[in-house]
């Protein structure tokens, strides 16, 4: 529980605090970009980016080791992994513009093909005669453990710059995820967001590799975001959430993963993600599943109750017993089936706003189709009430 503690507030080293910290901001980037992703419905590019990174990552070891006797140095890593992933993209790109085949065939292409060229570069670099090959499998899930501390740095500031990057190109990106001839209105250059997001993209999935490994690296793209829609309907605050999301992750996931030795750093990023992922499916208040559950019972017992109280003003019998129980509930019943004075008022006033959208709908046919009237909203919340006072004008119902 101490060491808990000590990563969980910085205080367990300051290797170990600035990994923690830079996986963070890792996170917060990853949920950032990775919003404007989902929106442009290419959550899946990201996937095919970083199965591309391997063979990148093996030829820039493999030149490396042989020119410097070193291949582990992670700025050459990143660069040869920034190469590879970006002809993967260009790839995917040419495939779906010069082709018939979809994106999705695109990306499933590409993605095999790199990574399996990728895995048969791996087994050379076994066979080679040289030092420092451990630990490039940690590539491939993540591992923190062990990070130079000028690899974590190289992390935190290229992350930021990454962050930094969406935050000010966010006004277009979101232009262009929701309606692209708009944004060309605007002077935003489609063309030219496309492409930064894509950068952008390729950014992350490239700083992320040691944190979250290419295999993982796409979940934190995704996660994040997916997380985020269950809370807002705002694209900006949803990149915002998603941020935060991906931030709280990678913290957490890197935190425990420094607790012992050889934890997948990538893989506990995703099961916290996942598990954020779970609790907000259930309990938002916007699209959770508790959510719905309760706006279903409270639809259902308004039109119980709509029906009952027009039964009650036809003076008919109810035989339902869920609406006799919702009419008891609400008082507007005795237990043994006599309407209150409380459940009268109400009853004409439900036949009176009946008797106001029939009459809007003989009058304004066209309109009331629009307003989509199912019998639960009040007519002085759906109309102006100039219209409403005319209605009732018209109509020979008036309230009691």
């Amino acid at each position: 529980m101490q060491q808990l503690l000590a990563a969980l507030f910085l205080s367990a080293g300051y290797n170990t605090a600035l990994v923690t910290v830079g996986a963070a901001i890792l996170g917060a980037s990853a949920g950032a970009i990775g919003t404007f992703m989902l929106l442009r419905k290419r959550s899946l590019v990201s996937d095919a980016i970083s199965h591309a990174t391997l063979p990148g990552l093996a030829v820039a070891f493999i030149v490396m080791a042989m020119v410097t006797g070193d291949g582990r140095f992670m700025p050459g890593l990143l660069v040869g992994a920034a190469l590879s992933a970006g002809l993967g993209l260009l790839l995917v790109e040419w495939i779906t513009r010069r082709t018939r085949l979809t994106e999705d065939v695109a990306i499933g292409a590409v993605l095999s093909v790199f990574f399996g060229l990728g895995v048969v570069l791996l087994t050379v670099i076994q066979a080679m005669d040289t030092g420092r090959r451990a630990g490039l499998e940690g590539f491939l899930l993540g591992s923190t453990a062990g990070m130079l501390l000028s690899e974590a740095e190289v992390i935190a500031v290229a992350a930021a710059l990454t962050g930094l990057a969406v935050y000010a190109l966010r006004r277009p990106l979101t232009l262009v995820c929701f309606d692209q001839e708009y944004a060309a209105t605007q002077g935003v250059q489609v063309r030219a967001t496309d492409l930064a997001m894509m950068a952008l993209v390729l950014a992350v999935t490239v700083i992320g590799l040691k944190v979250a490994g290419l295999v993982l690296i796409v979940a934190l793209t995704i996660l994040p975001p997916v997380t985020a829609r269950f809370w807002t309907n705002r694209p900006q605050r949803m990149a915002l959430i998603a941020a935060i999301i991906g931030a709280l992750s990678a913290y957490l996931g890197a935190v425990i993963s420094s607790l012992g030795e050889g934890l997948p750093t990538g893989a506990l990023i995703v099961l916290v993600s996942f598990a954020v992922f779970l609790l907000s499916l259930i309990f938002s208040p916007l699209r959770g599943l508790l959510a719905g559950q309760i706006t279903t019972l409270s639809l259902r017992t308004r039109v119980h109750e709509r029906q009952g109280l027009l039964a009650l003003a036809h003076e008919e019998t109810i035989f339902d017993p869920l609406t006799l129980k919702v009419l008891r509930r609400s008082g507007y019943i005795r237990a043994d089936g006599t309407a209150t004075q409380e459940g009268r008022s109400a009853a004409l006033a439900a036949m009176r706003e009946e008797a106001l959208w029939g009459l809007y709908r003989r009058l304004c046919p066209d309109d009331a189709m629009i307003e989509g009237y199912h019998g639960l909203t009040q007519i002085n919340e759906a109309l102006p009430p100039d219209i409403v006072s005319d209605l009732e004008r018209r109509s020979t119902l008036r309230e009691v």
